[in-house]
């Protein structure tokens, strides 16, 4: 799972990248402004950036050259209906780690942005192991010994997040930051019910959670020391 930030002004195709990247198991935002593209990169963190190069206002090369100027490292795959090479280069000066000409197929546009979230992670589809616990983003699976959990999608996501980040402590705000969309109503009530319900499915009778509640701080995700069973 990847959150991904579209910005693309022709509204029905960024509802297509939209539904299909739902469809791929991420989670996306879009916006249609270059301006507002760029004010979201600044507040919100994101794994990857589809980002269109003719946009009103502030075009895609523009928001591209800024975020990179400002010190952002989020990859970004360029959409462009230019197919002259020179033009490409443009883009990929500007900062664009790739680019995708318009129309493409989206076979294509997932193999762009496979390779794309390999390159800040390489452990990014690698089964993550805590204790007795595994999870398979690519499969969308959670194991404890070795027998398949039911978790509800937010509850996935919020266990890869920890997985992903063990033993570093993070407040309310920040889990909502990197596991819900930023235009979420999502509130610290909404993050401590979540985790009351994960701690339900994951924890072992008698151990102590591994989702930490770090007091005036947050939670941090503490993998069992003994490992697996």
């Amino acid at each position: 799972m990847a959150k991904i930030l579209v910005v693309e002004d022709d509204r029905q195709l960024s509802n297509l990248i939209v539904d299909w990247l739902k469809g791929e198991g991420h989670l996306p935002e879009a916006v249609v402004k270059g301006t507002d593209g760029l004010e979201y990169l600044r507040s919100f963190k994101f794994d990857l950036v589809i980002l269109d190069w003719d946009l009103p206002g502030l075009s895609g090369l523009d928001v591209c050259r800024e975020f990179r100027n400002e010190g952002g490292k989020t990859p970004i795959l360029m959409l462009t209906g230019k197919t002259h090479i020179d033009e490409k280069a443009v883009g990929l000066d500007s900062g664009a780690d790739d680019y995708l000409t318009k129309p493409f197929h989206f076979k294509e546009l997932g193999a762009r942005l496979r390779a794309l979230l390999r390159r800040p992670a390489a452990v990014q589809t690698s089964i993550l192991a805590a204790g007795w616990l595994t999870l398979d983003p690519a499969a969308h699976q959670v194991q404890s010994h070795r027998k398949d959990l039911s978790l509800q999608p937010k509850e996935f996501a919020l266990l890869e997040f920890f997985m992903r980040h063990p033993n570093q402590p993070f407040s309310s705000e920040a889990i909502i930051e990197r596991v819900w969309a930023s235009d979420t109503d999502a509130a610290p009530d909404t993050v401590r019910i979540q985790i009351m319900r994960l701690r339900s499915k994951i924890d072992e009778s008698g151990k102590e959670s591994m989702i930490r509640t770090i007091h005036r701080v947050g939670y941090m995700f503490v993998p069992p020391a003994d490992g697996a069973d």
